[in-house]
This record gives structure tokens, C-alpha cells and sequence, in this order.
């Protein structure tokens, strides 16, 4: 667990999502509908939300859930998990304190699992974001989901070089005026332009085990809608789940 990181987050939960919304000129809600959308089209009982923070992804992911599907927001922030439990759009979702490296379940055990704008934090280095991803196969069952929403690096070079300039320009001044956290948001501008590109990440989720790995570029490339399938165990439906696809 990174202390360091946790406690950047410890200090924005309130005002985290005004935040998110100013940035993105409100585009982050609609990203994360979308991934809710993909995760949770092919229904499943059990549904997690990963790094999940105040629980807009999971709220998403119980209305479109039925009465039959849990959904289980998990952080390792305990701050940034009572907005979630505070408000009306977290009812009926279950909140646990865990470390998205580590996660306190069973293997096999989820549906589908989603993670939004969080992956940067895991990004110690290249091996350790390949770990973080093996873990979220691991509780999966068998032709389960992982639907990923981060931001991405740009292919084009004007519009990687527009975007950057962007973040440089607001996410700092406008996140710490917002937030009071200037921390919090001098680490966030200088993690988003480092990040990888989507067929980079793409890369990683198959070198971490996933299957039919597919992305959806959003606003140029600027971020990324990932999704990825467990593969089956040797000799159970191996042919479909040797299938694999990239755009």
C-alpha cells in the first residue's frame, strides 16, 4: 500500500468529484456511464468497482444492475469511501476496505470489474501495473470482464502536445483552488502525461493473462475505455477464449 498516495487522497474527498466534473468539462460522467454500460451489458451476479473512491463508477454499475447483482465498491482510502456511503446513489452498494494489489477476495469470485481513472496510481512501474492487473484475473471468474477508464497518451503528436499543455495549465491551479490539496493535484498533473498509450496498456492486460483485449479511444485519445476477458482454464470453451482483438 502506498502511504504516500493515500494520503493525497485522504484530503479530497470532498470535493473530489466537483473537481473530476471542472476538469473534464463534465465528460468524466459520461466516460464512466460508458464503462459501467460495457461492464455491465453481459449481466453476472457479482460486480466490483476497483480504487473506487467515492463510488460514482459503482453507483452507476447499481442502476444498472437487478436485484439479483451485488455491487461491491472497494478502497484503500477510508475518506474517500463515507461520500460513497453518505450519499443516496450509494444505496445498496457495499463498500470494502482493501488494496487494489492485494484485494481481499476469493479468486473467481466477480462477474465483472471495473476500474475509473485510477490506474495511473498503480503505475509504480511496468511490472507492477502487469501485477496489479494479474490480481483483478484473479478474482474474476472465468469469462469475466475488467473494464478499465483512464486517460491516455494521444497517438497524434499535436493533440498529445494540446492535451498536456491543458493539463499543465489547469489541473494544478484549478484542482488546489478547488480543493484546497495542492499535493493531490500537483501529483495528479505530473502523472497524466507519463501514462501509457491505450495499445501500450492493451499490451500489458495481455501480457497480464486477459483475453479479447479491446479499447475505445475517448476526446482524441486523451483517455481510454479498456476492456478485457479471462480467459477459460486449459480445456474449457480454450477456443473461445483464445480469441483476441485490438481497435
Amino acid at each position: 500500500m502506498n502511504h504516500g498516495i493515500q494520503k493525497i487522497f485522504s484530503e479530497v474527498p470532498r470535493t473530489y468529484e466537483t473537481v473530476n466534473h471542472v476538469l473534464t468539462l463534465g465528460m468524466d460522467i459520461l466516460w464512466r456511464k460508458r464503462a459501467a454500460a460495457l461492464a455491465a451489458r453481459r449481466g453476472g451476479e457479482r460486480w466490483l468497482d476497483i480504487c473506487t473512491g467515492t463510488g460514482e463508477t459503482a453507483a452507476y454499475l447499481r442502476r444498472l444492475g437487478g436485484n439479483e447483482t451485488t455491487v461491491v465498491a472497494c478502497d484503500f482510502c477510508l475518506p474517500m469511501l463515507r461520500p460513497l456511503v453518505e450519499k443516496p446513489e450509494g444505496r445498496g452498494v457495499d463498500p470494502v476496505l482493501g488494496d487494489a494489489r492485494a484485494l481481499p477476495f476469493a479468486g473467481d469470485t466477480f462477474d465483472a470489474v471495473t476500474m475509473s481513472f485510477a490506474t495511473r496510481n498503480l503505475n509504480v512501474n511496468r511490472g507492477a501495473l502487469v501485477g496489479a492487473f494479474r490480481e483483478y484475473s484473479r478474482v474474476l471468474k472465468p469469462g469475466g470482464r475488467f473494464v478499465n477508464l483512464e486517460t491516455s497518451r494521444p497517438q497524434s503528436r499535436l493533440i498529445r502536445t494540446l492535451f498536456h499543455f491543458y493539463v499543465g495549465l489547469t489541473v494544478r491551479p484549478l484542482g488546489t483552488l478547488i480543493s484546497g490539496s495542492g499535493a493531490g493535484y500537483r501529483y495528479l498533473s505530473h502523472t497524466i502525461p507519463r501514462f501509457y498509450g491505450a495499445e501500450e496498456l492493451a499490451a500489458m492486460l495481455r501480457e497480464a493473462g486477459f483475453a479479447r483485449v479491446t479499447w475505445t479511444p475517448l476526446l482524441f485519445g486523451a483517455a481510454a475505455i479498456h476492456e478485457a476477458t479471462k480467459i477459460y482454464p486449459p480445456g474449457d470453451r480454450s477456443s473461445e477464449s483464445r480469441s483476441s482483438s485490438t481497435r
